[in-house]
């Protein structure tokens, strides 16, 4: 099982954001609010092998949920806020 959390610079105050068979590629949204990251699980009833997903996490550690995008999406990146 793999974890991605936060922690502060001098490594007190860690929490574990989300958790998973494989989460990685983690992301944080220009306002720091919001970790983006790929989550890899089993691949659904009669499939073989694994699929790919993105997902979000609120600095909380609440709310994850799986962001709908086609299969086989990874590395999720931000765009720069506007104004």
């Amino acid at each position: 099982m793999f974890s991605l959390g936060v922690m502060q610079p001098d490594g007190s105050g860690e929490r574990i954001m989300t958790q998973g068979f494989t989460v990685e590629s983690p992301s944080f949204c220009p306002n720091g609010r919001v970790l983006a990251y790929c989550r890899q699980s089993r691949a659904g009833a009669g499939g073989s092998g694994f699929s790919s997903t993105i997902g979000m996490v609120d600095i909380t550690g609440f709310n994850d949920r799986v962001l709908p995008t086609p299969e086989g999406a990874s590395d999720p990146a931000w765009s720069p806020l506007n104004g």
